[in-house]
């Protein structure tokens, strides 16, 4: 798209309204555009390209957002678990656009692929920071998850013991207590 890149902010604007409203042909994009920015219309052969291209990259990203919607279902409802999921979205999402704007040749759409050594080491370390931010927020959560329960068993089993000293209860009635309300079988 690097001939959207070239328009003025105003055009680049307008182009990039009508190509997210996916409802005009390339003719209609061209007419559209051309009555409001005659001295920046492109081409129709350009425009099939640029409409070409905005379709691929919205379709992944529209993929990107289904992805993210069943990893927020799969990690729960919890806010933070919400939280973390969407910052891996944006980190992907952002990942993506710059990949498919770097592999994508204007001049020659069906050139073979340039990426240098560096590039594909560059998005080789992203990938695997990805995977460990996917992994550490579930690990750090599973984490949290069994400390609050460790803490609120304890501070249940001391509530426990003072009702039973207080009450006078037996140990049987105890025991009955200790496991079916509290889960804790000794």
């Amino acid at each position: 798209m690097s001939f959207i890149k070239k328009l003025s902010p105003e055009a680049r604007k307008h182009i990039e309204f009508l190509l997210r409203s996916d409802r005009y042909t390339i003719d209609e994009l061209l007419e559209n555009f051309s009555e409001q920015f005659p001295d920046e219309a492109p081409a129709r052969s350009t425009m099939g390209r640029a409409k070409k291209k905005w379709d691929e990259h919205s379709k992944k990203m529209r993929e990107i957002a289904e992805a993210s919607t069943a990893l927020v279902a799969e990690l729960g409802e919890d806010t933070d678990d919400k939280a973390g999921a969407f910052m891996v979205q944006g980190i992907t999402t952002l990942i993506n656009h710059l990949v498919l704007d770097q592999l994508h040749n204007e001049d020659d759409p069906d050139a073979p692929i340039q990426l240098s050594i560096k590039d594909a080491l560059a998005l080789a370390k992203a990938s695997r920071e990805l995977t460990a931010a996917r992994g550490m927020s579930i690990d750090q959560r599973q984490k949290i998850e069994r400390i609050a329960r460790d803490k609120l068993l304890e501070e249940q089993e001391k509530n426990l013991e003072q009702a039973v000293a207080s009450k006078g209860m037996t140990e049987e009635q105890a025991m009955f207590w200790r496991e079916k309300v509290l889960g804790v079988v000794r």
